[in-house]
Parts: structure tokens; C-alpha cells; sequence
């Protein structure tokens, strides 16, 4: 377990960042938005709260939510133009301030790819920087399942993900930020681990975090540092 500065210093010196996207990025759940949008909000924010509380598996938790979801590809793209995602205060200067630097930013995110692209483009973070689960639909645009062999469908797939990105770029020094049960569990392979409680608490998670923040200007004073 790393200490407060040994964690604080891989994030000051770090190559890559890796940041989850719903309720870190964003404000809110995408998977919860979506099924808001398509009417059955109240059964599917139950299964996420259990899901992220680390009590079903994720790959299990994702099948079930959209199997009550059953989003269309049209309820999709009308739920980013009606209510596009909301970026959470001071993403966008952290991101900016990390790429000045030259680290590498990217999206790993359990949501789904078509909303994590457009948080990626409002970022300017390089598409092929995005790691998502990606809805699948028949040719009349009904739902028909989601892509079962991305990393990110599976319990620990973040950790594969960053795993893989490690071997593939020869990063050393990798930071995973994020709120949930299944971004603390991907360090390692991270080097380090920051929570973000900012948008939502998760108990877990904060007893678990060597740094634990509620806003990003945390982390850009600690930039600020160097």
C-alpha cells in the first residue's frame, strides 16, 4: 500500500492517466441516465448502487441492467443530444494541464462507448484513448446485446485494460482516478490509485484510498507543486 506522498508523487511524475468516466468525469451514471430516458430509472439505479457497491459481478450487473433497459439506437443518440453528459467542474483544466505535460490521458469506463466518445471529444482526448463497453443493435436499430469480449465488460477488466496499455506503451508510472469498487480494484496493475468522491461517496472506496479527493482542483494544486 503506498503512502499519502509516495502516491501524491507518482501522480506528479506520473506517464499516464487514467480516469473513469460516470460519476468521476461526469456528473452522472450514464447507464442510469439511459435508462431514465427509456423509462425504468427506479429498477436499474438500484442494481448499479449493488453493482458498484462490489455485490454482483459486473459483467452480471451490466447484463441485467440492460436487459431491462433494451435501449433502441435512437433512444441512444436522442438521450446525448437531449441531455448530453455534464462534465464534472475543473475535468476539463486537470485534462488540459496533463496533456501540456505530455502524460498520456485516457477514458476507461465500464458505460458505454457512444457516450464516452462524445466526453472524450469535449476533452479532446484521442478516440483510440477510449476504452468502453459498445451496445450492439440489429440493422432496424433495436437493441441486440452488448460486446461481450471488450475488457471493460468484465469484473477486474479495468485493471486489464491498464495491464495491456502498460505492456503496449511501456508506461511505468500509471494513476487510476475514480469513485467506484471497480476502479480501486485496477491498481494494481495501476501504480497508484486515487479516489474521487466529488459527485457520489462510495464508503468502500474512501476507507480504501491512500488519497481520497472531492474536487479536481486537488489535483491540479498538486501539479502546481512541481
Amino acid at each position: 500500500m503506498s503512502t499519502l506522498l509516495e502516491t501524491k508523487e507518482m501522480f506528479r511524475n506520473a506517464d499516464a492517466v487514467c480516469f473513469d468516466v460516470d460519476s468521476t468525469v461526469i456528473k452522472e451514471e450514464g447507464i442510469d441516465e439511459l435508462a431514465k430516458f427509456c423509462g425504468v430509472g427506479d429498477a436499474v439505479t438500484e442494481m448499479t448502487r449493488r453493482a458498484m457497491g462490489g455485490s454482483m459481478t459486473f459483467k452480471t450487473a451490466l447484463t441485467e441492467r440492460l436487459a431491462i433497459i433494451r435501449p433502441s439506437r435512437e433512444q441512444v443518440n436522442k438521450l446525448i443530444t437531449d441531455h448530453p453528459p455534464q462534465l464534472t467542474e475543473g475535468i476539463q483544466e486537470l485534462v488540459e494541464r496533463l496533456q501540456q505535460r505530455n502524460v498520456k490521458v485516457f477514458l476507461i469506463s465500464g458505460g458505454f462507448r457512444c457516450i464516452v466518445e462524445h466526453v472524450a471529444t469535449q476533452l479532446k482526448i484521442p478516440l483510440d484513448h477510449v476504452f468502453a463497453n459498445r451496445l450492439k443493435f440489429y440493422f432496424n436499430g433495436e437493441y441486440a446485446g452488448f460486446d461481450e469480449g471488450q475488457l471493460t465488460a468484465e469484473s477486474g477488466g479495468k485493471g486489464k485494460v491498464i495491464g495491456l496499455l502498460k505492456e503496449k506503451l511501456a508506461l511505468k508510472k500509471v494513476v487510476m482516478i475514480g469513485d467506484g469498487a471497480t476502479d480501486l480494484e485496477a491498481c494494481p496493475p495501476a501504480n497508484a490509485f486515487i479516489g474521487f468522491g466529488g459527485n457520489v461517496v462510495r464508503q468502500q472506496v474512501k476507507e480504501k484510498s491512500t488519497w481520497y479527493v472531492t474536487s479536481f482542483e486537488e489535483l491540479i494544486h498538486e501539479l502546481d507543486k512541481i
